[in-house]
């Protein structure tokens, strides 16, 4: 298998080191060992030394949430995702994705999501009809909000009407290339779907990211990937944060005490924390997680839920024992792949709000 010696070196030195070992959501929700970062660099090194085949561990490869909790536990500066990122883009180069994997590529491809569904529902369709005129803001909802969580998505646009603001949301919105990115990485077909992306956000003068997924690609690996975005791209939680400081959001009264759960691409990739805190502290009584800010849990995604779906069970139970186990009844997200994770979990200890549910009432 090709590989950077980069990599290779990354590898070589994470395969013999437990130090990441207890931070790995998907490790600590299969208790396999084969799950965690170790286990994958074990792997991946074997395949190397041509021991065994690339195939023979893709589904493990498949299993990293790409969530940099390894990366941020390591003081030796060693990452896990890097290589797992570039053996999933070599495996795509070699024809050697699981096929489940490819199923969801091609619906990428041909559709512009990986559920490969291309029909809105009636109550998005409405809201996107009524703010279809041109406006210096365009409103980037993302494909998991539009496709898989139709009434978050509804009410995010509702969270910006309330606020008096004027803005622009697309029916025919592009892919912003989040989740090739996370399915085959720095691939030519990533590059393209990112490069379409952009020219679609640079008729704006602001670009709000609704989803930290979107969000961190297009504040991050854009760049990374020498794409040029001259709209001025905001998250959602910054935006929000900014009319609750304006008092176009306000709040009637405060609801009781409320736990956030950071997404970890606005809080480790992006090392945004304080301003979902600020829009939670104007309408509810804000406690803390144990594991916050940089440190966050991650809680499951909807993307792996379509070929893990019981792991991600496990991994929104385990943030919603964190919850329960310091006494918290509320836990609100700022990402809507986390929140449909979280409610996905049969249980009546722990109430799970959005931002747009907190705002709303």
């Amino acid at each position: 298998m090709m590989m950077t010696d980069k990599a290779k070196k990354h590898v070589d030195s994470c395969r013999f080191c437990w130090m990441c070992h207890h931070i790995c959501p998907i490790g600590n929700a299969t208790g396999h060992e084969r799950s965690t970062p170790r286990g994958r660099a074990l792997g991946i090194s074997m395949v190397n030394r041509e021991a065994i085949a690339l195939e023979e561990i893709m589904d493990n490869i498949y299993e990293c949430a790409m969530c940099g909790g390894c990366v941020r536990e390591c003081v030796t500066g060693w990452d896990p995702v890097m290589f797992t990122r570039e053996v999933r883009s070599q495996a795509a180069l070699e024809d050697k994705l699981p096929v489940y994997i490819n199923t969801l590529l091609d619906n990428c491809l041909e559709t512009g999501n990986a559920y490969g569904k291309t029909i809105l529902c009636d109550k998005l369709t409405a809201a996107i009809a009524a703010h279809s005129d041109k406006t210096d803001t365009l409103l980037v909802l993302g494909a998991d909000a539009r496709y898989m969580a139709c009434a978050q998505a509804v009410k995010a646009i509702e969270v910006l009407d309330r606020a008096g603001v004027k803005f622009t949301v697309l029916a025919d919105e592009k892919p912003t290339g989040a989740q090739l990115d996370f399915l085959i990485g720095a691939t030519e077909e990533t590059r393209e779907q990112m490069a379409a992306a952009a020219d679609m956000m640079n008729g704006y003068r602001t670009v709000v990211l609704y989803d930290p997924v979107d969000a961190k690609v297009v504040k991050q690996t854009y760049g990374e990937h020498g794409i040029e975005l001259s709209a001025k791209a905001v998250t959602y939680t910054a935006f929000l944060a900014e009319l609750v400081a304006s008092g176009a959001l306000k709040a009637e009264g405060k609801i009781g005490a409320v736990v956030y759960q950071d997404p970890f691409q606005l809080a480790r990739d992006l090392g945004e924390t304080e301003e979902a805190r600020a829009v939670i502290s104007a309408f509810a009584e804000l406690h803390e997680l144990h594991l916050n800010r940089a440190e966050t849990v991650w809680a499951g995604n909807i993307l792996m839920a379509q070929y893990l779906p019981e792991v991600m069970v496990k991994v929104a139970e385990r943030r919603i024992f964190n919850a329960t186990s310091i006494g918290e009844s509320t836990i609100v997200t700022a990402s809507v792949s986390e929140y449909v994770s979280l409610k996905s979990v049969a249980q009546d200890k722990v109430t799970i709000l959005s931002l747009e549910d907190l705002i709303l009432g």
